[in-house]
């Protein structure tokens, strides 16, 4: 979807139309941008800036509250669309999934027809434009779905993979962030050609296991499949604060409210996990993670309060503070069913 949240908000209040419109936090409130219209974006304006910044670089933009409800009501609309289609459909959050089209309900021979129309019938329906991209594997449908935004559709041909992907900026490659852009930049990697060049080993040495995803994305190579029944990953609840917190004491409450509010999603989830991670956001907005793993599943609050605390003595909030906390549990205990995958061939008419 294009700018979703935002779409959503100028779709609803038709005098933001045409203006430029941020969803997230307000300034005095040291809020967040959780997302931002075309026409902010136009200012440098993009999602995980501080409000006030946005403020900065546009004076007349428009802040609007989250209205989380509008945008499950409108996700769920759309994706009822893709289930006319398939029932191969992997969300990958409200806004955004993927899907297999290659065995369809309607019989379709062309998943660039396919895709037309479910941009056409997403419009009529929810008044709000979507972004497709189409190819042979996860990692090349993303890429491509990015390319003529907004209300854009474009196709990746198999023959023509390897040399899109050789073309691309090396910041344009799903699975790589501004950090690893740099570093990769910093070793002369500055388009998919010259990530090329890398081998796989010398790809791994450098990068670690997640080497050899790029060694084979950048020859357009993916095999994950589509998976509609997604396995979750980790449950998670953080807080972010108005006024930093500077004194140990104000943290420990904060980590048990959060604590608190993990455990009522992990018993409503119905799981538990080995790994817990602290999440901390500093006054300077640096972002540091710390994590520990235990030989069994972790349930209780002061099970987990005592351990987020721990770690909390490994960070630096008590020269840098604390704008935001966080806890999250992962190496979940979840149920999973397995299932029998079959790749089929796609034909792209």
């Amino acid at each position: 979807m294009d700018a979703f949240f935002a779409s959503v908000e100028q779709r609803d209040n038709p005098s933001y139309r045409g203006k430029p419109v941020v969803v997230g936090g307000s300034p005095d409130q040291r809020g967040v941008v959780a997302a931002a219209s075309y026409e902010a974006r136009q200012y440098g304006i993009h999602s995980a800036m501080p409000s006030r910044t946005a403020i900065q670089k546009c004076p007349q933009v428009i802040f609007v509250r989250p209205r989380f409800d509008a945008y499950k009501e409108a996700s769920e609309a759309i994706r009822e669309i893709f289930y006319r289609y398939t029932d191969l459909v992997e969300p990958l959050s409200l806004d955004e999934a993927y899907l297999d089209v290659t065995v369809n309900k309607l019989d379709m021979p062309s998943a660039t027809i396919i895709a037309r129309e479910i941009k056409k019938c997403i419009f009529e329906e929810t008044q709000l434009t979507a972004s497709a991209g189409i190819s042979i594997n996860k990692f090349l449908a993303k890429t491509a779905s990015a390319v003529n935004k907004p209300d854009g559709l474009f196709l990746i041909l198999p023959e023509n993979a390897e040399a899109f992907a050789e073309k691309l900026p090396i910041e344009k490659f799903y699975g790589i962030g501004e950090v690893t852009a740099q570093k990769m930049r910093n070793a002369g990697v500055f388009t998919g050609a010259d990530l090329k060049k890398w081998s796989e080993n010398d790809l791994l040495k450098k990068f670690g296991k997640v080497g050899s995803y790029y060694y084979h994305i950048v020859r357009g190579q993916d095999d994950r499949p589509v998976m509609p029944n997604r396995v979750r990953k980790s449950i998670g609840a953080e807080e972010s604060y108005a006024h930093d917190l500077s004194e140990r004491h104000s943290m420990i409450v904060a980590l048990e409210e959060i604590a608190e509010c993990l455990k009522g999603r992990i018993d409503r989830s119905q799981t538990s996990g080995r790994t817990l991670t602290l999440k901390v956001k500093y006054a300077d907005y640096q972002q540091v993670t710390r994590s520990r793993t235990l030989g069994e599943s972790l349930y209780g609050v002061e099970e987990m309060l005592k351990i987020a605390i721990e770690l909390l003595d490994t960070t630096e909030v008590a020269q840098k503070h604390a704008r935001l906390l966080g806890l999250a549990l992962s190496n979940l205990d979840c149920e999973r069913e397995e299932q029998e995958w079959v790749q089929l061939m796609i034909d792209f008419s």
